[in-house]
């Protein structure tokens, strides 16, 4: 692959692997956000800019480091407005210090304290972490069967 100049467009396999994302998650994410919106030859093939690239990148940190919902990005982009995140404005980690709710993030673990967070009863909480380990014990006994 050709070493491009940072302002030259990139194809759809350029970015993926740039980003280590499967062509079509780009594909899927240019659905849900608007904000992403590569040019487009007579014959389809897309072809992202810089800034599509930084857009891009910025979805996927909410996505996947910070474990946002699509659902939860989408709010934040149309609250704030992604170029205030794109041109410093609003720091990426703004919304660690907020509580974080079902609409927006997803837990990083199903410990009592992650699972309180979504303001659900105890006997809620302890049907399930019993469901997650049935789940788990399933799973082994499948690993086990193989």
């Amino acid at each position: 692959m050709l070493n491009k100049s940072s302002s030259a467009f990139k194809t759809i396999a350029e970015v993926a692997t740039e980003l280590g994302v499967a062509p079509h998650v780009l594909r899927f994410w240019e659905t849900k956000f608007k904000e992403i919106s590569p040019m487009k030859t007579n014959t389809k093939r897309r072809y992202y800019r810089p800034d599509d690239i930084e857009t891009i990148k910025l979805i996927k940190e909410f996505l996947y480091d910070k474990r946002y919902t699509i659902e939860g990005v989408q709010k934040i982009f149309k609250e704030h407005g992604i170029k205030a995140f794109l041109n410093g404005d609003v720091q990426k980690d703004f919304f660690e210090d907020m509580p974080q709710n079902s609409e927006m993030a997803l837990p990083a673990d199903t410990s009592q304290a992650a699972v309180k967070a979504f303001k659900i009863s105890d006997s809620q909480s302890e049907q399930l972490i019993a469901l997650k380990n049935d789940l788990l014990s399933i799973a082994d006994d499948l690993k086990s069967a193989l």
